[in-house]
């Protein structure tokens, strides 16, 4: 029975892809940063697992305490919807730490044990943002971009040792905690802070108008059967959107 190492699980997609898998009869090591039991089922091929992607203790603690997996897939990820020019650096900053050398600093731990055995794939969550020009993203989809360009070499890397590395391309799911948290710094009713400073108001207000106002959205399913896609994809396949927005924008490029 194989086994996957999925971060991020405590909501979102993360928590939809253990569930998938976990329904397609693999053993899931859920990694949370604050674990939580009640937001997945308790089959005796579940566990739990706590994990900060941006805490290199943790991220050698939580690899140790799995063993041998099959597959991690790198989930974990932070939002940020604002314009550039009102996003200060230390935030800017945070982002990037998780979206970019969390994701890093988790598939460099997987790696010894995936080269010596010589099997095991790396799935990488990033975004359609990469897919399209999306203004209000320019960190976000600065960080998800340099996973994009990562994975792509990394896949070359691992190639020769019969590794194989993919990126799951999401597009936008309005349903889940991360793209609330995304969101959180614009109120799309009234006024918006700091993060959109007072020139960029009326684009910011339409932008966001036009995108809520979309009529193709990506469900937490889409994601979680894309990402099973990738863990099983031999053809040599790098990068798979996910959900119909997503897939919409890959055939538009």
């Amino acid at each position: 029975m194989q086994t996957v190492l999925i971060t991020g699980t405590s909501s979102g997609y993360g928590r939809e892809t253990a569930k998938h898998f976990l329904a397609q009869g693999w053993n899931v090591i859920a990694a949370m940063r604050t674990p939580r039991t009640d937001v997945l089922p308790e089959p005796d091929r579940l566990r739990i697992l706590e994990l900060d992607v941006t805490d290199p203790d943790s991220i050698t603690t939580a690899f140790a305490a799995a063993g041998p997996i099959d597959a991690l897939v790198n989930n974990a990820g932070v939002g940020l919807i604002g314009v550039f020019e009102g996003t200060p650096m230390d935030r800017a900053r945070e982002i990037f730490d998780v979206n970019t050398f969390g994701v890093m600093a988790t598939t460099q731990a997987v790696l010894p044990q995936f080269r010596e055995r010589g099997a095991g794939v790396v799935v990488n969550v990033t975004s359609s943002v990469v897919l399209g020009h999306m203004p209000l993203s320019a960190i976000y989809k600065a960080s998800k971009m340099a996973i994009e360009g990562f994975t792509a070499s990394l896949a070359l890397e691992l190639a020769e040792f019969g590794v194989r590395a993919k990126t799951v391309q999401p597009g936008a799911c309005l349903t889940t905690n991360f793209a609330a948290k995304a969101m959180n710094h614009v109120d799309l009713t009234g006024s918006l802070d700091r993060l959109v400073p007072a020139p960029y108001e009326p684009f910011a207000k339409k932008t966001l108008g036009g995108f809520v106002g979309q009529d193709q959205f990506t469900l937490e399913s889409d994601v979680a059967e894309t990402v099973w896609r990738a863990v099983h994809d031999t053809t040599g396949q790098l990068r798979f959107p996910a959900g119909p927005d997503a897939v919409w924008l890959d055939q538009a490029r």
